[in-house]
C-alpha cells in the first residue's frame, strides 16, 4: 500500500507530561548529539560509517502482526509519532515479527492501513532524506544470531536442556531464589556447539533453549537467566523456512531498538520489570562492538483502558470466532477497523488520547470521553438531515384543500449545516402523507408533553404548523396513523409563519420521497464498565441490545450519500453510511453515537 504523506498539524500548545520533560532534558543536555545513522538499521560499524543523524530523536511503534490494532494501541501510536513530530525526530513503524506461528501478512497490511488512517506517517521528512522508516524485526535475525553467539563466547549465555517443567520449578518465586541449571556451567565451546546444533535443526522443538547467564537469585525474576532463543519449526511470513530457531521478544526488542538507533524506547508499564535486562543486554553488546552508543533508553507509561470494552487479543478473537460479533471490523469491536466502520474519526481518537494525558499509572477512561471527542469533531462538519427511525404515518386531511390537489408537492428547505452556509441548502417537499416518529404522538399526553395529541398544535420542522385531530387504529388497538390538519400561512421562513405559537417541533420525511434505509442502532458491547474484572467471564455481560436493526426513512438529500459519509440525524445522533454494505439502491447507516451521553450518571 502507499504510505501516507502527511501527519497531523502540531497544535500550538503542547500538554506537558513526564515524557516530554525527559525528552526536553535530554535535548538540552545534548544527548545523542554525535549520534550517527547509517541510512537504515545496522550494527555499530554500519552506523559509524554513516553521517550525523538528522533526527533529533527516534521513537518507534513496534506492533506484533498477530492481530488487529485496537483502541489501546492508539495511545502508543499517537504518543510515539507525536513526540517525534513535535521534537524534530522520526518515528519508525516496526513489525515485531519474531513469533512465526501467530503472524500473518493480513495483519501486517491492516496495521499499516490503520496507522495511516490515524493520520501518521513513517516516512522521514524531506530534510532528513525522505527515507521510509518501515522495518521488520525478522530482517535482523542474522544480527541477533551473531549477538547470541557473542554472549555464549563471553560466558554470558548457555544452552539449557532442562524440560520446561524443570525450568519452571527451578526458577523459584518471589520468596524463593531460583536454582542453577545443571547445564549452566558447561564451557562456552560446548554451549556454542549445542547452539549451532539448534540452528541446524539437529534437535526437536522444545528440546532446549538458549538462556542468558545472569543471576538465578535475583529479586527480579526477569533477571533469573531469561530465555533468549527457542527451537520452533514454523514457516515465517517474511523469512520462510530459513530459520528453525527464533529469538524471544525480550532478547529481540532491545537489539531492534539499538539497530534502528532508537533514542527513547517508550513502552507500557508491564515492561518496567524488563528494563534491567534491556539495559544489561545492550551494555554487553555495546562492549563487544555489536551495537552503537549512545544506547536507547526505555521509559514506561500507563496503559489506556477504555470502559465497556475488552482489548485482550485472545478475548477479541474469541468474540469473532464464536460469532458474538460479525468479524474484526464489527462496529461494536474496539479494533480500529471496527471503530472506523462504526464512524469514529481519526481526529476524535487523537483528541481522546491527547485529553487523557500521559502518566506512570494505568488508568480507566470512561467511554463517554471518546464519544464527547467525536461529537466535538462532528458537530462542526457533519451535515444535518431528518430521519425517522420508528415510523408511523401522519395523514394531513386538509392537504388538497390547502394546495388544490393531493398531487401537489410543496417545496421546503433547510441548511445543510446551521453554521456552515457554504454547504448550502438541502431540499425536500411536503405531501399529504408523512413519516413521523411514533413517540411524537400520544393519545393521552403525559405532563409536559408538547408534541402531537388530539387538539394540540406542533410544527413540522422547516415546514408548517399542524393540529392533531386524532389517530387510526387496527383491530388490535395499535395506532396505524396519526391524523392532523395543516394550519395555513405558517410555512417556515415565510411572513407571518410565527403568528401561531407552538411549543413542540417534530421531524418528518414525506412518504412520496422518503429514502428507505437499513439502520443499525449500535450500543456498547458490554453492560459492565470492566467486563472481565476479577476474572469474570466477559461473555456473561455482553449487552443483548448492542445491535438493533430497523427500517427507517431518510430525507431525499441522502439518496446519493456515498459510503463512509457521516451525518447528524436531527434529534437522533450521528450516523455513518456503512463502508462495507451501503449501496445507493440499498442504503445502510450505522449509529455512531447519540447527541448526548445516553449512559447517564
Amino acid at each position: 500500500m502507499s504510505e501516507p504523506k502527511t501527519a497531523p498539524d502540531a497544535e500550538a500548545l503542547k500538554p506537558n507530561n513526564f515524557l516530554r520533560a525527559i525528552i526536553e532534558r535530554d535535548l538540552e543536555q545534548g544527548y545523542g548529539g554525535e549520534r550517527r545513522f547509517g541510512a537504515g538499521p545496522g550494527d555499530a560499524p554500519h552506523h559509524a560509517a554513516g553521517p550525523l543523524d538528522p533526527a533529533r530523536l527516534r521513537t518507534r511503534f513496534p506492533p506484533e502482526p498477530n492481530g488487529y490494532l485496537h483502541i489501546g494501541h492508539a495511545k502508543s501510536i499517537c504518543l510515539n509519532f507525536g513526540l517525534a513530530r513535535d521534537y524534530g525526530g522520526e518515528c519508525h513503524l516496526r513489525f515485531d515479527d519474531t513469533n512465526p506461528e501467530k503472524e500473518e501478512q493480513e495483519y501486517v497490511d491492516a496495521i499499516q492501513e490503520m496507522v495511516a488512517w490515524l493520520g501518521w506517517s513513517w516516512q522521514a521528512p524531506a530534510a532528513h532524506g525522505e527515507r521510509s522508516n518501515l522495518y521488520y524485526a525478522s530482517n535482523y535475525f542474522d544480527v541477533m544470531y551473531r549477538a547470541a553467539e557473542y554472549l555464549i563466547e563471553q560466558g554470558l549465555a548457555y544452552v539449557d536442556e532442562q524440560t520446561p517443567e524443570e525450568m519452571r520449578a527451578n526458577r523459584g518465586d518471589f520468596s524463593t531464589p531460583g536454582t542453577n541449571s545443571p547445564f549452566r556451567d558447561r564451557s562456552p565451546a560446548e554451549h556454542l556447539a549445542r547452539f549451532r546444533e539448534m540452528r541446524d535443526g539437529v534437535h526437536p522443538d522444545g528440546a532446549m533453549v538458549l538462556r542468558a547467564k545472569i543471576d538465578m537469585a535475583s529479586p527480579n525474576i526477569n533477571m533469573r537467566d531469561p530465555a533468549l532463543y527457542r527451537i520452533r519449526r514454523a514457516t515465517h511470513h517474511n523469512t520462510g523456512d530459513k530459520w528453525c530457531i527464533y529469538p524471544m521478544y525480550t532478547f529481540a526488542h532491545p537489539i531492534e531498538d539499538a539497530l534502528e538507533r532508537i533514542t527513547h524506547s517508550i513502552c507500557t508499564l508491564e515492561f518496567e520489570d524488563q528494563r534491567p535486562f534491556y539495559d544489561w543486554l545492550l551494555e554487553h553488546l555495546a562492549q563487544g562492538g555489536l551495537v552503537a552508543r549512545p544506547l536507547p533508553h526505555q521509559y514506561e507509561f500507563g496503559r489506556l483502558n477504555l470502559s465497556y470494552v475488552v482489548t485482550s487479543k485472545r478475548k477479541l478473537r474469541q468474540l469473532v470466532e464464536e460469532g458474538h460479533v460479525n468479524g474484526w471490523d464489527d462496529p461494536r469491536m474496539p479494533t480500529l477497523v471496527g471503530m472506523r466502520r462504526r464512524g469514529y474519526t481519526p481526529e476524535s481518537i487523537r483528541a481522546m488520547v491527547e485529553s487523557t494525558g500521559v502518566t506512570k499509572q494505568n488508568a480507566w477512561i470512561d467511554y463517554s470521553v471518546l464519544d464527547g471527542c467525536l461529537r466535538a469533531d462532528l458537530e462542526g462538519k457533519a451535515a444535518r438531515a431528518m430521519a425517522v427511525i420508528d415510523p408511523v404515518k401522519l395523514k394531513l386531511s386538509n392537504f388538497a384543500e390547502i394546495f388544490g390537489s393531493l398531487d401537489h408537492r410543496e417545496p421546503c428547505s433547510a441548511p445543510a449545516h446551521p453554521h456552515l452556509p457554504e454547504l448550502g441548502q438541502r431540499a425536500f417537499s411536503l405531501g399529504p402523507e408523512l413519516w413521523i416518529e411514533r413517540e411524537d404522538f400520544m393519545e393521552v399526553p403525559s405532563k409536559g408533553y408538547h408534541r402531537l395529541y388530539p387538539g394540540n398544535k406542533a410544527r413540522l420542522k422547516a415546514g408548517y404548523v399542524i393540529e392533531c385531530t386524532g389517530c387510526e387504529k387496527n383491530e388490535a388497538g395499535e395506532i396505524t396513523a396519526v391524523l392532523a390538519t395543516l394550519v395555513p400561512d405558517t410555512k417556515s421562513g415565510t411572513p407571518g409563519a410565527d403568528a401561531v405559537k407552538v411549543k413542540g417541533v417534530i421531524t418528518w420525511v414525506a412518504v412520496h420521497e422518503a429514502v428507505q434505509a437499513e439502520l443499525r442502532l449500535y450500543d456498547r458491547l458490554f453492560t459492565e464498565a470492566q467486563p472481565d474484572a476479577g476474572g469474570r467471564d466477559f461473555l456473561e455481560v455482553i449487552n443483548p441490545a448492542s445491535k438493533r436493526v430497523v427500517t427507517g426513512y431518510l430525507e431525499p438529500s441522502l439518496a446519493a450519500a456515498p459510503a463512509d459519509v457521516k451525518v447528524q440525524f436531527e434529534r437522533h445522533g450521528y450516523f455513518v453510511a456503512d463502508r462495507v454494505d451501503h449501496r445507493s439502491d440499498k442504503p445502510v447507516f450505522n449509529k455512531i453515537t447519540g447527541l448526548r451521553d445516553g449512559w447517564g450518571k
